[in-house]
């Protein structure tokens, strides 16, 4: 800050007859420098100060060299003037330039200041003198930052010569402790001062209880990561153990025939499921090649035959899909559609040691679909699995009105659909009180024995699943219309930083 500008606001104060404006008397001073110098006199009284803001009109380039040089127009008429006998139109530009011949001529044709022998094709003054309008208009913008005449300022923008710009000054006035004297007010007391007496001369500056802390630069968790979080404290409220979900390839084995999902089905086209180029395929289903991880007791080559077999002849009291089940088809790359393939791989490691669990997830998924406020080609899906015997279609209804009541719904309804993977299936709907309309909030079902005795489950082994995306619930309790508000290139790191941390009701 300037070290007199308290002083220089205060003088200016003293020379006029009322408030001034920053703008006009400080015009050199930054923004911050001046409010700097306001807050300081008007923490004591000694002014009073309100924000103005404003659009400034901001000379171009091009309007500088007007200002200093003439209009085109104006050059236009000089050159054809100080031409006796008549200018020809084609030496023009070598005597203003091109830009000003091209702009200048017509300007000046339509002010009457030249006039143009159509047969001879020469330009000749229709005046002896003329006022160069556009460079007394622009040295008024150029002064005052704006034009008395909005139309002048309407043109000239057309013209490019003007750009507008926000600009924020402050109307300063005399407060009522005003005095032309900056007294300085020392902020500490000193041992030195005690020591000498100077603290009886001195004038302390009062401490100020209302004024702001400076805001702490810092990182900020993402509305998803928030919703995410309290997503996984309700699963472990539950007893739910998490899902290891860090495979965003999988195979077509274990995103879609595992889960007794035809190759035929459509969700495997090319226009909804993502495929790797390189490489094409992947091995047969086993233990981890890279940490030897697997169970003994799993059989991934009767497992692999058990899919095969279930395709394609049917088995485990099914009839199949019957079709020719085609290896390389299982074995094709894919960025896994849902973390139930993830689901599928922990139900057959259970197969080697039946018992009742309850697995989650929460992590990204990626489908092939056209980009729009609703849809994105990648998201995040929560998935729950609970494994037991002796479980039913009502236990499923009780659990999901437990489950989702720790997510402050509770009105639920349940419609049958169609899985290809889970039978019974059901669409979850929920009250939304805020849209006051129900909005479906999720898919749920019991996995099919197609599934589940080919991996070497007990026939008596039932398991509960179901999902719903994050993005759903995040978006309706951050109030964001479009997704892509939410997660992508467009959002809005303000929107990150400022948004508080969510709380889903518990009950």
């Amino acid at each position: 800050m300037a070290v007199n500008l308290p002083t220089q606001v205060l003088d200016a104060l003293s020379d006029a007859n009322g408030p001034i404006l920053t703008a006009e008397n400080f015009p050199s001073e930054s923004f911050t420098t001046v409010k700097s110098a306001l807050d300081r006199l008007s923490s004591r009284e000694m002014v009073l100060y309100k924000t103005i803001e404003r659009d400034e009109a901001i000379l171009t380039e091009e309007a500088q060299g007007i200002v200093e040089h003439g209009s085109h127009e104006a050059k236009v008429f000089e050159a054809v003037r100080s031409a006796v006998e008549g200018l020809r139109v084609s030496d023009l530009p070598r005597i203003v330039g091109k830009e000003s011949a091209k702009v200048g001529q017509g300007k000046a044709l339509a002010s009457k200041w030249i006039k143009l022998d159509r047969e001879k094709n020469i330009l000749k003054a229709n005046t002896d003198s003329i006022t160069d309008t556009t460079r007394e208009q622009l040295q008024t913008i150029e002064r005052t930052k704006t034009y008395p005449d909005a139309k002048v300022i309407s043109d000239l923008k057309k013209r490019k010569l003007l750009k507008m710009q926000k600009a924020i000054t402050f109307e300063v006035s005399k407060g009522p402790k005003y005095a032309r004297e900056f007294v300085k007010e020392e902020t500490d007391l000193t041992a030195e001062m005690l020591a000498s007496g100077a603290w009886k001369n001195i004038k302390l500056k009062p401490y100020n209880f209302k004024s702001k802390g400076a805001l702490t630069p810092s990182g900020a968790l993402h509305p998803l990561n928030k919703v995410r979080h309290e997503f996984r404290q309700i699963f472990f409220e539950m007893g739910f153990e998490e899902m290891p979900t860090n495979r965003f390839v999988e195979t077509g084995f274990w995103n879609f025939d595992a889960l007794f999902v035809p190759q035929q089905h459509p969700a495997r086209d090319l226009q909804d499921t993502f495929y790797i180029s390189d490489p094409l395929r992947a091995d047969k289903p086993g233990p981890d090649p890279m940490t030897g991880e697997g169970d003994p007791k799993l059989e991934y080559e009767q497992y692999w035959n058990d899919i095969r077999e279930v395709h394609e002849n049917g088995k485990f009291g099914s009839i199949g899909y019957r079709y020719p089940w085609k290896e390389d088809e299982a074995l094709r790359l894919v960025l896994r559609t849902h973390t139930t393939s993830t689901s599928t791989y922990m139900l057959h490691k259970l197969a080697a040691n039946p018992r009742p669990a309850r697995y989650f997830s929460v992590d990204r998924v990626f489908r092939n679909e056209t980009v729009d406020a609703t849809h994105l080609a990648e998201f995040h899906q929560v998935e729950g699995v609970i494994a037991d015997f002796g479980l039913t279609l009502g236990g499923l209804i009780g659990f999901m009105e437990v489950f989702f009541g720790k997510m402050g719904i509770h009105r639920l309804r349940f419609k049958p659909a169609y899985n290809p993977y889970t039978e019974p299936s059901m669409e979850i709907f929920g009250f939304h009180v805020g849209l006051n309309k129900w909005v479906e909030i999720g898919n749920s079902g019991m996995f099919r024995p197609e599934m589940l005795e080919s991996m070497g489950l007990p026939k008596e082994m039932r398991v509960y699943g179901w999902g719903l995306s994050l993005e759903r619930p995040t978006m309706i309790k951050y109030g964001v219309n479009n997704i892509r508000e939410l997660l992508g290139h467009k959002v809005d790191l303000n929107f990150v930083e400022s948004n508080a941390a969510v709380r889903l009701e518990k009950e």
